[in-house]
């Protein structure tokens, strides 16, 4: 056998070095140059895959996790993923308490990869005994050689993003990015990122992206939560009903809401402009980058970095479904169902 065959041990290595990718008819006119940082090219089409790999090996090294441990956590369908993905390639059982408001294909992506799934009302506040926080604790707590991830609430989701997101980035716009724009929902992506590149040049302007109908924006700005802001949304992995730990507030210096439909046409919208088949945060990312440039946020010669966390394969049963997005009524006069783009030859 040849000693230099091209080869990797496990799909576990290639998590991370995504690509950065100049954004062009999406912006055009805008100002400034723009760059998405596609993390649907990890192997679990994700960011998650970071957190997932970076924290399972932290408890490997510190002795927490054994071999035939089960490892338990909520999410909204990709970091269930990637804990999925990495438990079947080191040997663990996988438990994953997920919210109704989760994608039929995310959910059925994660029982195909082994884990055995709780979907728990996403409507219900963080205390609620069948809220997916509080499934996932008492799992925990019944189920012995467990371990919860707990990712709201784990310093780890924001090392994970600090030591490869981060430097990645700096790397691949040379110390020349001046924007970094993420949306944030337990926080860690853009935590982690954030606190990399303002080490490396503390004028970089970090830019959040919330949802109406969480409680981010507002804590960031008062830092008082409050309940009042709390209605059911659409967009998953965005925005929160409660406080993460796994944000640091101070290193974000502004958020920005986008909505549920125009986050979703925009994210249509990537895919048929850019050829970038992206996922309903990644719209929701994109959406604050047009009202931010609207705002007259960026200028000539600002290089913006936008973080698009998943792929659209995710999202087939929702923003790539006509018939869904009729039924939230997300189309009217400006906004129209796809062509019919369909010929059945008989």
């Amino acid at each position: 056998m040849k000693e230099n065959i091209q080869v990797f041990d496990n799909v576990l290595q290639l998590i991370g070095k995504t690509p950065l990718i100049k954004l062009n008819s999406m912006t055009s006119g805008f100002n400034g140059e723009f760059y998405a940082k596609v993390e649907g090219f990890n192997p679990g089409h994700s960011s998650k895959d970071r957190i997932a790999l970076h924290i399972i090996e932290e408890a490997e090294r510190q002795g927490i996790l054994k071999p035939g441990d089960t490892i338990i956590e909520t999410t909204s369908g990709n970091t269930g993923f990637s804990i999925a993905m990495v438990s079947i390639i080191k040997g663990y059982e996988c438990i994953l308490a997920v919210s109704s408001k989760s994608s039929a294909d995310k959910i059925d992506m994660l029982k195909s990869m082994g884990a055995k799934v709780y979907v728990c009302p996403a409507h219900v506040s963080a205390d609620d005994p069948r809220s997916y926080y509080q499934v996932a604790k008492r799992l925990h707590e019944e189920l012995k050689g467990s371990i919860y991830i707990n990712q709201y609430f784990n310093q780890l989701n924001i090392d994970a993003h600090y030591s490869s997101t981060g430097p990645e980035i700096w790397k691949q716009t040379e110390g020349e990015i001046t924007h970094l724009v993420a949306c944030s929902g337990t926080g860690g992506t853009i935590s982690g990122t954030a606190k990399f590149l303002k080490e490396q040049n503390p004028n970089i302007k970090v830019i959040g992206v919330d949802a109406f109908g969480s409680v981010l924006k507002k804590y960031h700005e008062t830092r008082e939560f409050d309940e009042a802001e709390i209605y059911p949304y659409r967009i998953e992995g965005l925005g929160k009903n409660l406080i993460p730990t796994a944000t640091d507030f101070d290193l974000i210096d502004k958020f920005i809401k986008v909505t549920d439909e125009e986050s979703a046409h925009t994210a249509r919208e990537i895919s048929k402009s850019e050829g970038l088949f992206v996922g309903y945060t990644s719209g929701a990312a994109m959406q604050a980058l047009k009202q931010l440039n609207e705002e007259g946020e960026f200028k000539k010669g600002d290089k913006i970095v936008v973080i698009f966390p998943d792929h659209g394969s995710r999202y087939m049963s929702k923003i790539y479904s006509d018939k869904w997005m009729e039924k939230q009524g997300f189309f009217d006069s400006e906004n129209e169902a796809t062509v019919e783009a369909i010929q059945y030859i008989k």
